[in-house]
């Protein structure tokens, strides 16, 4: 039994709707299947004299298919990814540009392919390519409109059509993969919407990224692709197993890194993880990148625009710079974090029902703020492979390796590290799809290209200086690119609370060996710096401000038994005794999910469990086979039964072959419920202690555990009697949204002032009108 609804967590009443999923139970039924084939496939033998007959044949048939098909699938999941992460490329770029002007020889082109024969990324001298105007000021209202008319679209498709598609869909796809449905998160609207979307936001300059959603859409068609295939349909650990290596393969499309990719989905999206989901991760992201490859959207053989090489190493007097950068990076986590959440709490309060034009104010205020900053005015993508770049080889764009304009540049690159700190803060999970890897890595870049120069500098200034006594006279000595390399990972790093996934990223971006020591030790920098203020993941912790009903990877002790946090008042079901009246009575006072089943003698002893859904299906068929059976007795257990356990599973397909077997009263005159028992359930005794009990719902995937003493029913206990007890009894553990303090107490004084402003203009407007 789950309990009711109305003493849930008010943070999860939201998704109270949610099926939750029982992985033992799906793993079971799935191995009845397998059974169940393997003894059709042996009643279907050879002929009498060992030829072959037809059906022999088609065993052998369907046995191959099945062995092949789950490669089949993951491999037209990585095909329709690197093909949709091609398309969401282009299509992002040609809307960036459009806010510049227009290539007059092919509108359809974008500012690079429009001007490919020129060198660079200033590229003023290219004819065919027109700005809008001469006019700076006409200029900038150009991109301000067209940075609001695409945030207007967007946000306008999503509200109407797929309220789903808005933000990151990370916190909530780790919550499917825990095993909680969401109807309609990985459906066709939801895709489409997001994909279509997505340009425009990117285009429209909002401080959010394409990476995140990108993940989301590439689940979504792992889940569309296997739906077409009826044993991933029937079995939600295979639709898992799929959904797992479509997040790899977001991740790998979205940084050109398919072994990050793999890592990302181990390390941030699944608690189980086994070696046969990460061979088909690997296989799912191996054949998204190929694909991504060979469209090349770039034309330049790059998977991403921010692909970088670099063939000078480093020096160990460099570290003490490095571990600048992994604080930056633990402090930024950190920050946005904290105030990001508090802006969600604001926007929950007085947005929730304003999300077009929430979303067109946050784009007209970046436009009109980024437009005077060279480094907020272009693409994130773009702007990181402008900063990551060395100097030699086409590296001196916007200035940044000329000496006399060094500290305008660094000037310059301050100001957008702040800027867009405080827009990634504001604009981050509103009614837009939209992410924060590349934000943060973008604001990282600028920190550390900052730094870079800095150091720079003082090599220019003070070449002889101990510090510099180990770098060769012929060759550069400080690499600023690499800074704003190192800048992003930890920027990356402290805002997602994962390491070894952003060192794999990184690596496979620049493919230089010699920086995985410099960015191990930028990352563990962050890390502990991100552990010393408690701060977690801004995925794990939207989980948490969201009500998802997830338990976290982390540990913790609360020295309390399972006693403390079961539900004791328990709705039953006895095993001999009741007629199917008396079921349907349960069934229409309770609201319960399932039931634990007793012995008839008042003792409470546990028999075994069944669902809800199954005791009214089995009593819907019986009926419509039987006619009248509400004083039918109910028969929930039987001796001497066959060793296998029929599906319990109410669309399995062979059930009809032989309904009268299910659906006929025995011949004590009984309604037969024993398929559809179980009558191993998962159990424990009261004085188990949570944390294990916790540790079995994660490892494990249980829907329900039954606390039981000496075979004695006691009570139940599910995840969300955990996530109840967690939030009620300690809460302590985690400080609420409102002791926070902070930025919401400002938004709230704001709303205040505009609600009193708006209230004033329309009476004044009003008074006008009646003179």
């Amino acid at each position: 039994m789950i309990p009711d609804e109305d003493e849930e967590l008010e943070q999860i009443r939201r998704y109270e709707d949610f099926t939750t999923i029982d992985w033992i139970q799906d793993a079971k039924l799935e191995r009845t299947r397998r059974l169940m084939d393997a003894r059709k496939a042996n009643i279907q033998r050879r002929g009498p004299r060992g030829e072959l007959t037809w059906p022999w044949l088609m065993a052998q048939m369907r046995r191959a298919a099945d062995s092949v098909s789950s490669w089949f699938v993951v491999s037209l999941v990585g095909v329709g990814i690197g093909v949709n992460a091609a398309i969401i490329s282009i299509m992002s770029e040609w809307f960036s540009d459009l806010k510049m002007g227009y290539c007059s020889d092919a509108w359809w082109l974008n500012q690079q392919f429009c001007c490919w024969e020129m060198e660079g990324e200033e590229v003023d001298g290219c004819d065919s390519w027109n700005s809008w105007s001469t006019i700076t000021l006409a200029r900038w209202i150009i991109f301000v409109l067209f940075a609001t008319s695409f945030a207007f679209v967007a946000s306008h498709l999503v509200r109407s059509l797929a309220k789903y598609a808005a933000g990151s869909g990370i916190s909530e796809i780790k919550c499917i993969l825990a095993g909680f449905v969401m109807q309609g998160f990985l459906g066709f609207a939801t895709f489409f919407i997001k994909s279509m979307t997505l340009p425009l936001v990117i285009a429209s300059g909002l401080s959010v990224g394409k990476e995140g959603p990108s993940v989301h859409v590439a689940c979504s068609i792992g889940s569309l692709v296997a739906g077409f295939f009826g044993s991933y349909k029937r079995s939600q650990s295979k639709m898992r197993e799929i959904v797992t290596a479509a997040s790899a393969a977001g991740v790998a499309v979205a940084f050109g890194s398919p072994i990050g990719g793999v890592l990302f989905s181990i390390e941030e999206m699944s608690h189980t993880f086994s070696i046969k989901t990460m061979w088909r991760s690997f296989l799912c992201a191996l054949v998204a990148t190929f694909t991504l490859a060979a469209m090349n959207p770039f034309r330049t053989g790059k998977l991403v625009l921010f692909q970088v090489t670099y063939d000078r190493d480093w020096h160990f007097f460099e570290i003490f710079f490095f571990v600048i950068l992994g604080i930056f990076g633990g402090l930024y986590g950190a920050f946005v974090v904290k105030f990001n959440l508090q802006v969600a709490a604001f926007r929950r309060n007085h947005l929730a029902n304003h999300g077009v034009a929430e979303a067109v104010t946050l784009a007209i205020i970046t436009a009109m703020i980024g437009y005077f900053n060279r480094f907020l005015r272009i693409d994130m993508t773009s702007s990181m492979a402008i900063l990551f770049r060395e100097c030699e080889g086409g590296g001196n764009v916007y200035n940044l390796c000329q000496t006399e304009a060094q500290w305008q540049i660094a000037n310059s690159l301050l100001l957008a590290t702040i800027i867009r700190i405080g827009l990634v803060v504001i604009s981050y999970g509103c009614k837009v799809p939209g992410g924060i890897f590349v934000p943060s890595m973008a604001i990282g870049a600028t920190f550390g290209r900052m730094l870079g120069i800095m150091v720079k500098a003082m090599y220019t200034a003070y070449p002889t200086s101990g510090m510099f006594k180990f770098c060769a006279p012929d060759v550069p000595c400080i690499t600023p690119g690499t800074y704003a390399f190192l800048g992003a990972a930890a920027a990356l790093s402290g805002v997602m609370r994962i390491t070894v996934t952003v060192v794999v990223i990184m690596f496979e971006l620049t493919g230089a060996l010699t920086y995985i020591l410099p960015t191990m030790i930028v990352l563990l920098v962050t890390k502990a710096v991100g552990d010393f203020l408690g701060t977690n993941g801004i995925a794990d912790e939207m989980i948490r401000f969201n009500g998802f009903p997830f338990l976290e990877k982390e540990d913790h002790a609360y020295n309390v038994t399972v006693a403390s946090v079961m539900k004791k008042e328990l709705h039953t079901i006895t095993e001999t005794g009741m007629s199917v009246k008396d079921i349907e009575k349960i069934l229409s006072v309770t609201d319960v999910k399932g039931f634990p089943i007793v012995s008839g003698d008042g003792a409470l002893t546990l028999v075994g469990y069944i669902e809800r859904s199954e005791l009214r299906y089995v009593i819907e068929r019986a009926r419509k086979t039987r006619g009248r059976i509400n004083n039918l007795p109910c028969l929930f257990t039987t001796h001497g039964e066959d060793d296998l356990d029929l599906p319990r599973d109410p669309g399995f397909e062979g059930e009809d072959e032989h309904p009268e077997q299910f659906f006929a009263p025995t011949t004590a005159g009984e309604l037969q419920f024993t398929p559809w028992v179980n009558k191993t359930p998962m159990t424990a005794t009261p004085e188990l202690p949570l944390e294990i009990v916790m540790q079995i719902f994660k490892r494990m995937g249980p829907r329900v555990i039954l606390v039981e003493e000496h075979g004695v029913l006691s009570g139940l206990v599910t995840v969300k009697d955990v996530l109840r007890y967690i939030a009620t009894e300690k809460p302590g553990h985690r400080p609420s949204w409102d002791e926070r303090g902070g930025l919401d107490g400002l938004l709230e004084e704001l709303w205040t002032w505009g609600s009193g402003v708006k209230a004033r203009t329309v009476s004044w407007g009003l008074r006008l009108l009646r003179r």
